[in-house]
């Protein structure tokens, strides 16, 4: 019993190319026929051989171009496969209603006896409407989303409207899904409006979960953990942004520009993203600095108690850490080293990367005050 070869896609354009060769010679050979004076030549115009013929031609040209579309095919199918589901059911529904549009504006000409009116117009009508459609339904997900969505009832008294004080959108970056805080921040209400999350962040964060270095890919699988955790929980609003912006390659642009086209705001903790939405004025959420507003205010004199862990770089000094993370510069600490001291705060600094307080031991100042 002889195995039944399977259908490969080259085999299967084949058998395509073969079909449409077939209906399309017998469409347009008994018009190629009258133009050559043949059209009484029974055994060359007649169905059978019209269809032969139309299918040799057609794998012919099969041959030639089977390996330029295969590749394409295969292009288009890793294109595709990079696309949310949302991108995929709209640009099908669009691409359908242009090519359902094109048939209803085709119907009178296929009643004509031109061929080039009645075969190739219609054609061309379908790749052009198709395509549109196709646009039309992927480049405006988000409008399109909004428009199926049932509207909740006083929708329209509860929402807030854009202006100065308000943006709906708050656009994460990779770095701030990484750090996790955004979860916990969003929760207590203190961020307005909706969490979005481009897809161009999602391909990121998929890109260093698959490093080859241990702690990135640890780094990238959290934020893929956090992600998933801002998805279920519904007290949240999180939306995907399906679009992309391919004339950019830095994902940094493209949020930039993003916040620009939705009137959001970029939420980070990314130092330099910070700096270049500052330049381009575009608003922006910096969790860092959020985190250093809240640490409590150290005033000069106040005291409190510590424990020195390593030294410092100068006048034998000690450094000791809050709780919160705030380094504390100790003055002659180093003769102090992992023990408990008492000092009294001289002066605090506050810098871009974070807040840093110097301090004297209590009992050289109470010496001083003393003296």
């Amino acid at each position: 019993m002889m195995q039944q070869k399977p259908l490969t896609k080259r085999r299967v354009l084949g058998i395509v190319f073969v079909i449409l060769g077939g209906a399309l010679g017998i469409t347009a050979f008994p018009e190629f026929w009258r133009v050559v004076h043949l059209e009484l030549v029974t055994y060359l115009n007649n169905g059978i051989t019209n269809a032969v013929l139309g299918a040799i031609i057609f794998y012919l040209l099969f041959l030639v171009l089977a390996n330029p579309m295969l590749r394409a095919m295969r292009q288009l199918e890793k294109a595709l496969f990079k696309q949310s589901p949302s991108f995929l059911l709209f640009g099908s529904v669009f691409s359908l209603i242009g090519l359902l549009l094109a048939n209803v504006v085709s119907i009178p000409l296929y009643r004509m006896p031109i061929f080039v009116l009645n075969t190739v117009v219609p054609i061309l009508l379908m790749i052009a409407l198709g395509y549109l459609g196709f646009k039309v339904g992927t480049t405006r997900l988000d409008e399109w989303r909004k428009f199926l969505q049932p509207k909740k009832r006083n929708a329209d008294v509860l929402e807030r409207k854009v202006d100065d004080n308000f943006r709906k959108y708050k656009i994460l970056d990779t770095s701030v899904i990484i750090d996790g805080r955004i979860k916990e921040i969003a929760k207590t209400g203190f961020i307005e409006g909706t969490l979005m999350v481009p897809n161009f962040v999602l391909h990121e964060l998929q890109l260093i979960s698959d490093s080859a270095d241990n702690l990135k890919r640890a780094r990238g699988r959290r934020g893929l953990d956090i992600l998933n955790e801002l998805q279920k929980d519904e007290s949240l609003s999180v939306e995907m942004y399906d679009g992309d912006f391919e004339d950019l390659t830095e994902v940094d642009g493209k949020l930039v520009k993003l916040a620009k086209l939705l009137d959001g705001i970029v939420v980070t903790n990314d130092y330099n993203l910070n700096k270049v939405c500052e330049f381009q004025n575009v608003p922006v959420f910096n969790i860092n600095q959020l985190a250093n507003t809240l640490k409590p205010a150290v005033l000069p004199g106040e005291a409190m108690t510590v424990t020195v862990v390593k030294a410092g770089t100068e006048r034998q000094q000690g450094v000791a850490y809050l709780e919160d993370g705030t380094m504390i510069v100790v003055e002659d600490g180093q003769h102090y080293l992992n023990k408990p001291l008492d000092v009294i705060v001289t002066s605090a600094l506050q810098t871009a990367a974070g807040r840093m307080i110097f301090a004297k031991p209590a009992h050289q100042q109470k010496g001083l005050n003393e003296k």
